[in-house]
């Protein structure tokens, strides 16, 4: 049984990941670190012994109490915390993106290797079976050669959210865009060569102060385009299409943890659909984290794959206020979800939100 701290006792700590854990059958949360007002309420509700301040923080990872640590603190603490973590010999699983700067990115990196722990970005669809269902039919060729990606989520976000302020790093590319980022490096099993970006705001939205509202992005992959549309202003929205020499697939829903997935595949006049169960997202991919610790076996969503849309969210950040095309230059990566990290458990209602 693999002992975790949470960090943070936000939204996503008490909406999803909190309450996946008792199902993972192999992993506990023996501390909770916040300075919520309520959350020894929080810690009671979950049966979690321990609550802690901040302040306690580097006592708690040079402890044997635990053995690794869940970051759910906004972009800008990230790297703080996992450092200090992995320094103190814990592994750490931490929220997207990985960092804010690829110098913060890198030095999360080096803390890893330097303490043999692991550091796994929190890509929780790399476990989910729709999503790896999805990539299986194009790897086996189904639609042919995928050559356009195209996708889209968006949602109206509510005034106050801390995703919309600038020194958070916020916004919608940073929270939402990197899902569909990360989805079309791993249609095209490659990274990408360029990148072109617009943004917009509307003027008189007082949500959109600090940061664009609407982001759209276009990247040039070796096999072909790849275009996404993030916003914090829209209906509600969430797919993905890829269209091949030989057919189409589209996913939606594709990324939201409350939804179930529907997979469409359409080859020549031949349509199938197939609609996968709920899964809760964030026991599974926790689950995963704990067998590569228990067994001693690097995820494939490590630090470097955090990074490597670290890279391209900030060349479209450039894009974006330069009007340029920004070129980039990432390594292949060596390893892409495949169908052994599935993980399904049911999802539960046991949940408490402060």
């Amino acid at each position: 049984m693999i002992r975790y701290a949470v960090i943070g006792a936000g939204w996503i700590a008490q909406e999803a990941f909190l309450p996946g854990v008792p199902a993972t059958g192999n992993s506990r949360v023996q501390a909770l670190v916040s300075g919520h007002p309520r959350a020894r309420e929080l810690a009671d509700f979950h049966a979690i012994p321990e609550v802690l301040g901040y302040g306690d923080y580097d006592a708690l990872v040079a402890s044997d109490r635990i053995d690794a640590v869940y970051i759910a603190l906004p972009n800008s603490m990230h790297a703080d915390y996992a450092i200090r973590a992995l320094r103190a010999g814990k592994h750490v699983l931490v929220e997207k993106p990985l960092a804010t700067t690829l110098e913060e990115s890198r030095a999360m990196i080096a803390a890893a290797e330097a303490s043999g722990r692991f550091l796994m970005t929190a890509y929780r669809l790399h476990n989910e079976p729709g999503t790896l269902a999805a990539l299986e039919a194009i790897r086996a060729g189904k639609i042919g050669q995928p050559v356009h990606f195209t996708s889209a989520f968006g949602f109206q976000s509510a005034i106050g959210n801390h995703r919309l302020q600038a020194s958070y790093w916020g916004g919608p590319l940073q929270d939402i865009g990197v899902y569909c980022l990360n989805a079309a490096r791993h249609v095209f099993g490659a990274e990408p060569l360029a990148v072109q970006a617009m943004a917009s705001r509307p003027p008189q939205d007082p949500r959109f102060t600090e940061i664009d509202a609407h982001v759209a992005v276009t990247l040039r992959f070796p096999q072909g385009l790849a275009q996404f549309f993030c916003s914090f202003g829209t209906e509600g929205v969430e797919y993905c299409r890829v269209l091949g020499t030989q057919g189409e697939l589209i996913l939606d829903p594709a990324f939201r943890f409350e939804n179930a997935m529907s997979l469409r595949l359409r080859q020549g006049d031949r349509v199938t659909v197939t609609d996968f169960p709920a899964v809760d997202h964030f026991a599974g991919q926790l689950a995963y984290f704990s067998d590569c610790i228990a067994a001693g076996t690097a995820p494939e969503a490590d630090g470097a794959e955090g990074l490597a849309d670290m890279v391209a969210l900030l060349a479209i950040e450039e894009a974006i206020r330069t009007g340029a095309t920004v070129a980039l230059d990432l390594p292949p990566r060596p390893r892409h979800p495949d169908a052994t990290m599935e993980r399904r458990f049911a999802p539960t209602t046991h949940r408490l939100l402060l």
